[in-house]
């Protein structure tokens, strides 16, 4: 069976190639009307999964080599994927829900895999409790919309977004808001996603790279309900901004890979949920696609870097490093000329609105990463400094070709683009952003025993997912 379901995604990982290259030539939505809508967005998606589903079975076949969980295991991959590959392509409010349900289900018996261990049962039904709850938001804010428009498919609602408003409208927002804030294990609903290290690893790949970004998915489906009020736009932001600090802050404090690849998760979810909430769907769905793929390699290789960076005396602080004045000059210009380019290729940036804050992110992230670039102490000097805009700024270039095509791929939505005007909260909250992200860097919680051991205990999971008996991994 693992060789056949293998064979089988793949197979479907082909067809869905061609059916995108097919659409590029038609355009238009292939429905089965109330039912099934299959966009752009859709086929997108199923490349995307299909993909990462495919190399998930095949890395899986060597991984779970001999165990008894083995045809389980590859059976549950394959469930998940076919409940993806119907969500998104779903009409239907009650197939939408039954497929999300579904999903989350098939991820929580992937989390608690291995029977025999207690604590992935626990981390399994910790999960499965979180994404009852998601479902069950979900439930609340679709049966909303109904009752709101009379719409019993997400096209009827979107087309009926114009007369939204209310108390009934606020409640479907917000819910739906919060599905997608625990889908995407955003703070404070991060739990979950910290205590399903119990999965296997390719089970982990396959969460990072197509589950929690489900979250941005749901977000840009329902478009039309969340840009109804400014006001709920901006909570978006904030909510998003808020997981993007938090997971970064939680990263530093993490001892373990996986564990820092999981709040790693938990930030970069938040940077694509504040993107849904400055109004650019395409530029979401683009980060979540580009994260599915680095977040997947990571996993994968995540045993590697376990058996190649070992921690020892000689270990250095990852925070708090003075740069020299060539450094920051560099890094700085690096940024600057990154997010004008940026602006240059998508035409964002160019008007006061939240196109502004969007390129302020990017000229952000490219100070982040350059900065990163130039602290890397294996080259010299004359070559960190020269690399790093010859590196970056192609790199800059191609992001902005992929989310542009991809902005052109989802036209056929009711709203990929929907910018708001530029107010002093949205100020506020760049520049707290700014100040915290710059106290991270300079490590101020390395200097605080209480700030550091409160930091430390937000990133932990549940206790009783934690394996204190290293010996036991043995048996299982």
């Amino acid at each position: 069976m693992p060789v056949a379901l293998t064979w089988l995604v793949w197979s479907l990982f082909a067809a869905s190639i061609a059916t995108v290259a097919i659409r590029v030539r038609t355009g238009g939505t292939w429905e089965i009307p109330g039912i099934v809508a299959i966009d752009g967005l859709t086929v997108l998606m199923w490349v995307v999964v299909t993909f990462f589903s495919g190399i998930v079975h095949s890395y899986s076949r060597r991984y779970m080599a001999g165990s008894t969980h083995e045809t389980k295991f590859v059976a549950t991959v394959f469930g998940f994927t076919a409940a993806v590959i119907g969500l998104v392509a779903a009409d239907h409010l009650a197939l939408f829900a039954l497929l999300w349900l579904a999903m989350g289900l098939l991820m929580a018996n992937l989390i608690g895999t291995v029977s025999g261990w207690g604590q992935a049962q626990v981390a399994a039904a910790v999960a499965r409790r979180y994404f009852l709850a998601s479902s069950a938001l979900l439930a609340i804010g679709l049966s909303a919309l109904w009752w709101t428009t009379g719409a019993t498919t997400v096209s009827g609602v979107a087309a009926a977004a114009n007369g939204l408003g209310g108390p009934l409208w606020l409640v479907a927002a917000a819910a739906l808001v919060l599905a997608a804030m625990i889908q995407s294990a955003l703070v404070p609903f991060h739990g979950w996603l910290l205590s399903s290290m119990t999965a296997p690893t390719p089970a982990s790949a396959l969460m990072h790279a197509g589950f929690v970004n489900a979250g941005g998915i749901l977000l840009t489906r329902f478009a039309p309900v969340i840009t109804v009020d400014p006001t709920l736009m901006l909570a978006v932001v904030v909510v998003g901004a808020t997981s993007a600090l938090l997971g970064k802050v939680l990263k530093t404090v993490q001892t373990d890979i996986k564990g820092r690849l999981g709040c790693s998760t938990v930030g970069q979810m938040g940077f694509m949920i504040m993107q849904a909430g400055l109004g650019f769907f395409g530029a979401a769905i683009t980060h979540l696609v580009l994260h599915g793929f680095y977040k997947a390699y990571q996993f994968l290789r995540s045993g590697e870097q376990v058996e190649h960076t070992s921690p020892g005396d000689g270990a250095t602080h990852t925070t708090g490093r003075v740069a020299n004045v060539a450094g920051v000059t560099v890094t700085l210009l690096t940024g600057l000329a990154g997010g004008a380019l940026f602006a240059a290729l998508t035409g964002k940036g160019t008007r006061v609105d939240t196109g502004l804050l969007l390129t302020f992110f990017v000229v952000f992230t490219t100070l982040h990463a350059a900065h990163n670039a130039v602290q890397h102490t294996s080259l010299s000097t004359l070559t960190r400094y020269g690399a790093v805009p010859l590196v970056f700024f192609p790199a800059i270039g191609v992001y902005a070709v992929v989310y542009e095509g991809v902005s052109e791929f989802l036209s056929g939505l009711a709203v990929v683009t929907a910018p708001t005007e530029l107010t002093l909260l949205h100020g506020i909250v760049a520049a707290v952003f700014v100040g915290i992200y710059v106290a991270i860097e300079t490590g101020v919680h390395e200097h605080s025993t209480r700030l550091y051991v409160t930091l430390l205990n937000a990133g932990q999971p549940s206790p009783d997912t934690v394996l204190t008996t290293t010996e036991d991994y043995n048996e299982y």
